[in-house]
């Protein structure tokens, strides 16, 4: 008769098998959901540029479309719109007009060129985040592009500028007097590529967890494509709940083996069997 402790295990057992199961469902679809993305944006940004232009030229092409292109969708209501679906970023004037959907726009058909891009947040003295513009790495330099007002800021010489550049105050001004408008508290004393400080209290003073535990986080991965392209996120988190329930089913079965002593239904084993018999001959006597 099965003990308490018997029953307990099974109902975990077959919950964790069926969590496996939804995770690797799921991630099947988010990556398709991806590839798809990835092969619209392949051809849209093909169509901008080619991907042989050096890279200051398609920086140079996707900025001029941006500021050219056809005539995009006025959206009725503007909260329907998904932000993060690159799709939607780049057929809706509004979210062309707005800093960080922009800057999205930018860096998803920079990235589908061959660009190296990522996202940077002007931030005030109170970590609230004032901006949004992309870096582009040109030339071995990560410089400055601001897609909501479609330039690559350069100073009177026309070198490209870095965001160390951009806090002399002098060359901020000397980079951004020509563009009518362009907001003076715009400025990069303070800045980062991911804002920790929306989560909960604060972020619990992960961003200085980080910092001094692994120096040089924020710049090591590509937190753009990972925080701003919802299938690509979508993708990450379901591979990772796929490999977190396929380790808790190893351990569970390590624990049914050698713990509980319980049999239990063996997939791969029942799988051979199953086919060794579907292709045996059978012996006629």
């Amino acid at each position: 008769m099965p003990t308490r402790r018997h029953v307990i295990f099974r109902g975990v057992w077959w919950s964790a098998n069926l969590l496996l199961l939804v995770a690797l469902v799921a991630a099947a679809y988010s990556a398709g959901w991806e590839y798809s993305v990835r092969r619209y944006l392949d051809g849209f940004s093909d169509a901008i540029v080619p991907s042989s232009e050096p890279a200051e030229r398609q920086a140079e092409a996707i900025l001029d479309w941006m500021r050219r292109g056809p005539p995009r969708t006025v959206a009725a209501n503007l909260s329907v719109l998904d932000g993060r679906d690159p799709e939607t970023t780049l057929n809706y004037q509004q979210l062309l007009s707005v800093c960080g959907t922009a800057t999205n726009a930018f860096l998803n058909l920079a990235r589908s060129n061959g660009l190296s891009v990522r996202r940077l947040l002007l931030l005030t003295p109170q970590d609230e985040a004032k901006h949004v513009v992309a870096e582009v790495l040109i030339d071995g330099r990560w410089v400055i592009a601001d897609p909501a007002y479609r330039i690559l800021l350069r100073d009177a010489k026309g070198r490209l500028l870095t965001r160390q550049d951009l806090r002399n105050p002098a060359v901020f001004a000397e980079a951004t007097h020509l563009v009518p408008n362009y907001p003076k508290e715009y400025t990069y004393e303070k800045f980062a590529h991911v804002r920790l400080a929306r989560l909960p209290m604060q972020g619990l003073r992960l961003r200085w967890i980080l910092d001094r535990a692994f120096p040089g986080w924020e710049e090591s991965l590509d937190w753009s494509l990972l925080l701003e392209r919802e299938s690509f996120f979508a993708l990450c988190v379901l591979v990772f709940a796929s490999v977190v329930f396929l380790l808790l089913r190893i351990l569970l079965g390590w624990y049914a083996d050698h713990r509980l002593r319980i049999p239990r239904f063996r997939l791969r084993s029942q799988s051979m069997r199953a086919g060794s018999t579907f292709f045996h001959v059978p012996e006629i006597k």
